[in-house]
């Protein structure tokens, strides 16, 4: 196939074409010419008012709940999600039933994903089972394809256990993802621990909880000389710690979720389950500070937590409903307009350029000669969103009928092509 973008702002600071805007023309999944006006006759071809394109974002945090909850969400419509929100790549957590736990199961995704329109990366299990009692096999699961090590929603309590996976994983220079949440810390709490906790009556979660863990854990990665990355983080306190780590010399990157730059603890008053999360929404406070953390480099990615739920499991009293929010789809659109004036080129950083380098994914520059792999979008197209924007089998997210500010247009990924 041969695929034509016309006008095009490149956002790629590895490209020797970034700032310009230039035709792209794309033959077989390969870019073959890059330059101001091509005439040549393509089967496709892609005109956007204001189009940037940047080479394909990666999302670090995802559940596609295959194997074994089907019904909340595939790798068939997962993937479907994520290329609609801009993503040519996932990294996908392990808390399947099985777990993500062994080479088999590593196996198991890479082969199933591999017609999809988004490259699935498996992050494999750091425990057996994601309980944080024993190792799983990391060594197996790397060769195989796990390209980091988690136990995904499922923080490793134990200091001892986590260290030793640290040390491990240097054998092969690979990475630990944490998300922060020391579970002995009020088990019961539903939203974060404030006024407006006491205010609807519902226990709380104390910030204390996830930055006891970001603590511990930048420094189990120094004693280790090891490499971590805490997702998720959510309070002001925890960029600090994250921000003084590298400034150490410690060798640790975070990532935040949209909808903590977007929503905070204020907005839980209509008892929304959709917005039940973990790490919770904090205050209005922390939510500026994240946002500040975007700006000035503190956060290295920007993570979905895409977490699908079946109507049930959302659609039902505050107390029992399940923490978690999809998110692929709005990602993007959710950043932008919750950090105004936030520059195209830091968009790319945190969905793509940092991504890769960290996790060490395959690199994806915009230059003659290499792999299209590809993301179009419109940073100043505004949009309403609505369930038929969502590809997600399920559809517990806070946006729906909010009107953001950055669409997708599209992903090329190789000789798949998805538009918007």
């Amino acid at each position: 196939m041969k695929i034509l973008i016309k006008q095009a702002r490149i956002t790629d600071p590895n490209s020797p074409h970034n700032g310009q805007i230039a035709d792209i023309f794309i033959e077989n999944g390969t870019i073959t010419r890059i330059a101001a006006g091509i005439t040549e006759k393509a089967d496709k071809v892609i005109e956007r008012e204001g189009l940037f394109v940047s080479p394909g974002w990666v999302d670090v945090f995802a559940n596609f709940a295959d194997p074994g909850y089907e019904f909340k969400e595939t790798l068939e419509t997962g993937a479907a999600a994520a290329a609609a929100g801009g993503y040519t790549d996932v990294m996908i957590i392990p808390n399947t039933n099985p777990a993500i736990h062994n080479k088999s199961a590593v196996e198991y995704i890479v082969h199933k994903g591999r017609d999809l329109p988004v490259t699935i990366h498996p992050i494999g299990a750091i425990t057996r089972n994601t309980e944080g009692k024993e190792l799983a096999e990391m060594y197996d699961m790397k060769w195989s394809g796990a390209v980091a090590f988690s136990d995904g929603i499922n923080c490793v309590q134990s200091a001892g256990l986590l260290v030793k996976a640290l040390q491990y994983v240097k054998a092969f220079d690979g990475i630990i993802i944490q998300l922060p949440d020391d579970k002995s810390v009020n088990p019961p709490g539903l939203i974060n621990e404030g006024v407006v906790s006491t205010q609807l009556g519902l226990p709380g979660k104390p910030a204390m909880a996830e930055e006891l863990v970001v603590e511990r854990d930048i420094s189990l990665a120094g004693y280790a000389d090891s490499k971590l990355h805490l997702t998720g983080i959510s309070t002001k306190k925890s960029a600090d710690y994250v921000r003084k780590g590298k400034e150490n010399g410690i060798a640790v990157s975070c990532s935040v979720t949209a909808y903590h730059l977007f929503f905070c603890d204020e907005d839980m008053t209509s008892y929304n389950t959709n917005l039940k999360v973990n790490p919770p929404l904090r205050t209005r406070e922390d939510r500026e500070s994240l946002r500040e953390a975007v700006l000035n480099g503190t956060v290295d990615c920007l993570a979905t937590h895409h977490l699908p739920h079946e109507i049930d499991s959302k659609v039902i009293e505050f107390e029992y409903a399940k923490f978690g929010m999809t998110g692929l789809e709005t990602a993007y659109a959710v950043l932008n307009t919750a950090v105004p004036g936030i520059p195209a080129e830091r968009c790319v950083e945190l969905l793509c350029i940092n991504p890769r380098k960290i996790f060490a994914l395959e690199p994806a520059t915009l230059k003659i000669g290499n792999a299209a792999k590809l993301t179009l979008f419109q940073p100043a197209r505004n949009w309403t969103v609505s369930v038929a924007d969502l590809k997600s089998k399920s559809v517990n997210t806070a946006f729906t009928g909010t009107t953001l500010t950055g669409k997708v247009a599209g992903t090329i990924n190789g000789d798949k092509l998805t538009l918007q």
